[in-house]
């Protein structure tokens, strides 16, 4: 429990950090957002009204103290572009942003475990061939980036076979199933590489723990050596690969961006890079927050499922 307590303290502490940086660049990148809002019709008295009106003219860390208050309480602010309260605005993104990462997510885990497994175990005469052709279907998929399969998957499937419409998602509240149907092409995009990637280094974490002396002896007395990989080598390489995965789900958090470009998702992607082309920037600062919570928060769960792999990774790696 005061491992946990430790690892949630540092990632609110995180979260704090990282707010405030965003706070402060946005601050300080060059354009006013209330020339912005007038266009042509800015004039030096209807800036200063304006940005009086939108409190830009106090201190900025007396902004940044209520921003950071009405983040805990749901209130983030008001989108310069649309006039809107921005939770308001962004809920429904941030539900589609997070049902598509968590999509890709679950086939990542599904697809390439197994797949690690499998060829970590494999052998037989023709072993080294299979092993080449893994190798390179594994390089053509780590290769390809998912903005280029997201074209392919939407030409063939949305042009092609009219599984799916390009552009006309339907919107959880509407059609749930269909969704997810939509989705579900962006989330193969994504996990592709990813896949290729955590099979690689499932397969090389459980063929270099093969090699070590435990597994040479429980093999030499008897033991099954596919019970020997389940009971022992899967858990003793699960420390890595859990921290692999977390590193995966920043990933495929960053990726969702320009994948829900490519299929017309509108999810926080689409509207992070509109709100920058329009200098909207209480919505940017809360979409940044909200994703590097995402990313810190898979960190911090990695962390806390590796310690109850191993405890000895309490208090910084030191045995309990």
């Amino acid at each position: 429990m005061k491992y946990a307590a430790k690892r949630i303290a540092m990632l609110l502490v995180t979260m704090v950090i990282v707010s405030l940086l965003a706070f402060v660049a946005f601050d300080l990148i060059s354009g006013d957002p209330a020339t912005a809002m007038l266009g042509t019709a800015a004039t030096p008295e209807k800036v200063a009204a304006l940005r009086a009106e939108l409190g830009l003219d106090r201190p900025l860390l007396v902004r940044y103290g209520e921003w950071l208050a009405g983040f805990f309480t749901g209130n983030l602010g008001v989108s310069y572009s649309y006039g809107q309260p921005v939770w308001e605005l962004i809920s429904s993104k941030v539900l589609v942003t997070l049902v598509l990462s968590l999509m890709s997510f679950v086939l990542i885990v599904a697809v390439s475990i197994p797949m690690g497994l499998h060829s970590a175990m494999g052998g037989g005469k023709l072993e080294g061939v299979r092993d080449g052709v893994r190798t390179v279907i594994n390089q053509l998929c780590m290769a390809v980036p998912p903005f280029f399969t997201g074209i392919l998957l939407s030409w063939l499937f949305g042009t092609v076979l009219h599984w799916f419409i390009h552009g006309q998602f339907p919107g959880f509240a509407q059609d749930p199933l269909g969704s997810l149907g939509y989705l579900l092409f962006a989330a193969i995009s994504l996990a592709i590489p990813r896949i290729a990637m955590t099979t690689r280094m499932l397969r090389g974490t459980i063929r270099e723990e093969l090699q070590k002396d435990y597994v040479r002896t429980a093999i030499s007395r008897g033991n099954d050596r596919k019970g020997v990989l389940r009971r022992h080598v899967l858990k003793n390489s699960l420390v890595v690969t859990v921290t692999f995965l977390a590193q995966t789900m920043a990933e495929i958090v960053a990726g969702s961006i320009v994948v829900e470009q490519v299929f017309a998702i509108p999810g926080l992607g689409r509207m992070l890079v509109a709100s920058i082309s329009s200098r909207d920037y209480p919505t940017v600062q809360a979409i940044v927050v909200i994703l590097a919570f995402w990313v810190v928060l898979a960190g911090t769960v990695a962390d806390l499922i590796n310690q109850r792999i191993d405890p000895r990774l309490r208090l910084g790696g030191r045995p309990v």
